[in-house]
């Protein structure tokens, strides 16, 4: 079971490959935050992982997956992460 994030901050599930970049499962991230800012906070956090894991992941919010619009990318409303919301990051997974 995930523990709950502190006030005022979501947690972010890391799975597969996300897990293994950051080595970490779950981490609690500041909220609200943007959803368009998340992959650029992230790769901040841990250089390199927006080419290597996240530009191919899927991402759920409450486990309803979301589409993670580019930085400045207009069209869509912005989705916000909520305090309290529990975001995953899910890499695509092969098997052999």
């Amino acid at each position: 079971m995930t523990p709950k994030p502190p006030k005022g901050h979501c947690n972010i599930l890391y799975f597969a490959s996300a897990g293994s970049y950051t080595s970490k499962n779950v981490e609690a991230l500041p909220a609200p935050l943007p959803l368009s800012k998340l992959f650029g906070l992230l790769e901040e956090r841990y250089h390199g992982i927006r080419a290597g894991v996240l530009d191919h992941s899927l991402v759920t919010i409450n486990l309803t997956y979301v589409d993670v619009p580019g930085a400045g990318e207009e069209g869509a409303e912005e989705i916000v992460i909520q305090e309290g919301d529990e975001v995953a990051i899910i890499p695509p997974v092969s098997s052999g």
